[in-house]
C-alpha cells in the first residue's frame, strides 16, 4: 500500500471504531429504556430490531434511489463523500436521541435509533468496498480484517469508557445500568455525536484517491437476480410480521399495530421496487450469470451474521443447564464477553496481512498477537470482577486458531474454507459432549467467525468494478440474517432442547465451508484467483 493509501486507510478505519463504540452502548441503553419506560422484554428488544432493520431498509432505499435516477448514487457521489454523508445522518440521529429521551416517548427513541443506524448502513455500504480497493484487491480481506479488529477494539473498550461517563466507574452492575439518569444518557449521545462529527471532518479533509470502481456509467445496469432475491426476502418479511402481529392482537394491541404497520411499510417498499425495476430496459439489466459470486455472497453473509449472533444468543440458556455449569444469570456475562472477545482475537490476527513486512516478523506476530488479544479480553473480565483464571485453558483454542491461520496462508478462499470446516468440527464436538469441552467448543465459534466477513465480502465483490457499490449494498442488506437464524435455533430448542439446537450452527458453518470451495472455482473460471495473488504477495 502506498503512503497516501496508508494515510487514507487509517482515516477510514476510524469509522469502524465508532461503529463498535456505539454498539457497546446498547447494553446500557436497553435496560435503561426498559426500566424508564416500563417496557416488556419484547418491547425493549425493539431497539435491536430498529438497528438491524435500518441496515436492510437503508441499503434498500439507497438502491431504490439509484433505480429512480438510473445511476449508481455511490459511484456518482464518491465513496468518501458517501461515508461523510452517512456520518452526518448518524449525527442527526444521535442529537435527536436527546429530545427523544426527554420526551418520554419510546417510539421517538426508536425513530432516533433507526436514524443512527441508517447512517451506519450508508457508511458500511461505502466503507467496506473502499477498504478492499484502496490497495491491492487481492490483499483486501487482510485490510478489512484490520478494520474489523479496530471495530472489535471499540466494542471491547466501549463499555468501560461509557460506564465512566454514565456511572463514574469502570464496570457497572445491572442495577447501575437500570438507574442511569436521563442527563447521563444525554451526555452519552452528545459525546457520540461529537465523535461522529470528528470522524466526518477527518475524512472530509483526507485525500483519498479516486478508485477505478468509482467509474461512472450513464446507463446503469441492474444486478437482476439479487433484486428478485431481495423482493422475495421482503415478501417473506411481510408474511412474518403479519403473522406475529395477528398472533399478539389478543394480548397487546400496541404490538399488533407496530408489527402490522411495519409490514405495510415493507409492502410499500416492495411495490416501489417492482415499479422502478419495470422502468429499466431489458438490455440495461445486468444478469448475475457472469457474476454469480454476488448472489452466493449474499446468502453467505446472511448465514455468517446469523450463526455469529445465534451462537451467543442461545449460549446463556445452555449455560444454565447443570451439565454445562448450572450458572445463574449473573455468572453468564464473562462467557459472552469471551465469545465476542474471540472475534477480536481472530480479527487482530487476521489483520497482520494488511501490512507489508518481512516473513519472519509476520510469523512472529501471528504467534504472539492472538495471545496478547486473549490477555486483554481476560483482563477486561478481571476488571468486571470475574475470575479470569478459569479461562486460561481457552488458550488451547487460540492455539488452534493460530494453526488455522498458518494453514490458510493468507489466502481468502482457502482461509474461509479452513475456518468454516473448523467451525463445523467445533460445533459437532460441542454437540456431542458436555461440560467445559462443550462450552469451549461453542465459544470457539467466535474465533472461527472472526475473519469470515472480510473473506466473504472480498470474494463476493471480486471483479465487479463499477458494480462494486451496488453489490456492497446487497451484501449489507443481508445482515438481516442476524434477525432470523437465532430465532430459528430458539424454535428448535423449544421443540427439542437447547443443546440439540446447536445443530443449526453446524449446518451454517458447513454451508460456509462449501461456499468457500464453490466460490474459489467460480472466480477462477472467471480469471480471478485471489489465493494465487496472495501467495505471491507474501
Amino acid at each position: 500500500m502506498s503512503k497516501s493509501g496508508g494515510s487514507s486507510f487509517i482515516a477510514i478505519v476510524t469509522v469502524f471504531f465508532f461503529w463498535g463504540f456505539l454498539a457497546a452502548s446498547n447494553g446500557i441503553f436497553i435496560p435503561f429504556c426498559k426500566t424508564h419506560f416500563t417496557l416488556s422484554q419484547f418491547q425493549s428488544q425493539l431497539i435491536d430490531s430498529a438497528f438491524y432493520g435500518a441496515y436492510f431498509i437503508g441499503s434498500l432505499l439507497l438502491y431504490i434511489f439509484s433505480l429512480q435516477l438510473n445511476s449508481d448514487i455511490i459511484n456518482k457521489i464518491g465513496y468518501k463523500k458517501t461515508i461523510v454523508y452517512g456520518l452526518m445522518v448518524s449525527i442527526v440521529g444521535g442529537l435527536s436521541m436527546i429530545p427523544a429521551v426527554n420526551s418520554g416517548s419510546f417510539a421517538f427513541i426508536l425513530v432516533a435509533f433507526f436514524i443512527i443506524a441508517l447512517g451506519f448502513s450508508l457508511q458500511q455500504t461505502s466503507a467496506n468496498p473502499l477498504v478492499l480497493n484502496i490497495g491491492d484487491p487481492a490483499t483486501g480481506s487482510h485490510r478489512l480484517n484490520f478494520a474489523g479488529s479496530i471495530n472489535s477494539f471499540g466494542t471491547t473498550i466501549g463499555p468501560i469508557l461509557i460506564s465512566f461517563v454514565l456511572f463514574g466507574k469502570a464496570m457497572a452492575s445491572a442495577a447501575d445500568k437500570e438507574s442511569a439518569s436521563i442527563t447521563s444518557i444525554n451526555i452519552l449521545y452528545v459525546i457520540l455525536a461529537i465523535a461522529f462529527g470528528a470522524a466526518a471532518v477527518i475524512l472530509n479533509f483526507t485525500q483519498i484517491p479516486k478508485l477505478k470502481i468509482e467509474e461512472s456509467d450513464s446507463n446503469m445496469k441492474i444486478l437482476k437476480t439479487p433484486l428478485f432475491f431481495i423482493i422475495g426476502t421482503l415478501v417473506f418479511l411481510i408474511c412474518v410480521f403479519l403473522y406475529f402481529g395477528f398472533s399478539v392482537v389478543s394480548t397487546n394491541q400496541s404490538q399488533f399495530l407496530f408489527l402490522v404497520l411495519f409490514a405495510l411499510f415493507l409492502l410499500v417498499l416492495t411495490t416501489i421496487l417492482l415499479l422502478q425495476y419495470r422502468k429499466i430496459k431489458k438490455e440495461d439489466r445486468l444478469e448475475t450469470k457472469p457474476y454469480p459470486q454476488v448472489l452466493l455472497g449474499m446468502i453467505a453473509i446472511f448465514v455468517y451474521v446469523g450463526v455469529e449472533v445465534s451462537i451467543q444468543s442461545n449460549l446463556g440458556s445452555l449455560l444454565k443447564l447443570p451439565e454445562f455449569g448450572g450458572l445463574q444469570d449473573s455468572e453468564i456475562s464473562p462467557f459472552i464477553s469471551l465469545y465476542w472477545g474471540s472475534l477480536m482475537i481472530g480479527r487482530w490476527t487476521g489483520s497482520i496481512g494488511a501490512f507489508e513486512m518481512k516473513r519472519s516478523l509476520n510469523i512472529f506476530l501471528t504467534l504472539v498477537i492472538p495471545f496478547i488479544a486473549l490477555s486483554l479480553v481476560l483482563y477486561m473480565n478481571h476488571l468486571s470482577g470475574a475470575d479470569a483464571s478459569k479461562f486460561f485453558t481457552y488458550g488451547i483454542c487460540v492455539l488452534l486458531l493460530v494453526l488455522a491461520f498458518f494453514m490458510g496462508q493468507q489466502k481468502p478462499a482457502l482461509t474461509l474454507m479452513i475456518f468454516g470446516s473448523l467451525g463445523t468440527l467445533a460445533m459437532l464436538v460441542g454437540l456431542f459432549t458436555t461440560g467445559t469441552l462443550s462450552v469451549y467448543s461453542f465459544l470457539s465459534g467466535g474465533l472461527f467467525c472472526s475473519i469470515m466477513w472480510p473473506c466473504i465480502f472480498s470474494l463476493a465483490t471480486a471483479g465487479l468494478g463499477k458494480y462494486t457499490s451496488q453489490a456492497s449494498g446487497f451484501l449489507i442488506m443481508m445482515i438481516l440474517g442476524g434477525a432470523f437464524i437465532p430465532p430459528m435455533q430458539g424454535l428448535l430448542a423449544d421443540k427439542t432442547n437447547i443443546h440439540l439446537s446447536y445443530i443449526i450452527p453446524v449446518c451454517c458453518f458447513a454451508f460456509l465451508a462449501w461456499y468457500a470451495f464453490k466460490i474459489k472455482g467460480i472466480l477462477k473460471a472467471g480469471g480471478i484467483d485471489y489465493d494465487a495473488s496472495s501467495e505471491s504477495a507474501h
